[in-house]
């Protein structure tokens, strides 16, 4: 997800998130995964995620460690 810089702060991407984790939920999922970047202008997406309930994860499927990458996961 990205949301531009212009909407940012508004909430946009939280309720993008909570849309996709209802909509999941709806067809039965029971987890979900994400990749995210380590970087410094990542934080905000990575604290949007853990404050939504991912926790850190192994990479998972065609995923490989990589120091650019964050892998997180929730169980629904």
């Amino acid at each position: 997800m990205h949301t531009v810089e212009a909407a940012r702060g508004r909430g946009i991407g939280r309720a993008m998130l909570d849309h996709l984790l209802a909509v999941a939920r709806g067809r039965g999922y029971r987890r979900v995964s994400l990749e995210t970047g380590a970087m410094a202008e990542f934080a905000p997406a990575r604290a949007l995620y853990v404050n939504a309930g991912f926790v850190p994860t192994e990479p998972f499927g065609d995923y490989r460690e990589s120091r650019n990458s964050v892998y997180l996961t929730l169980a629904l």
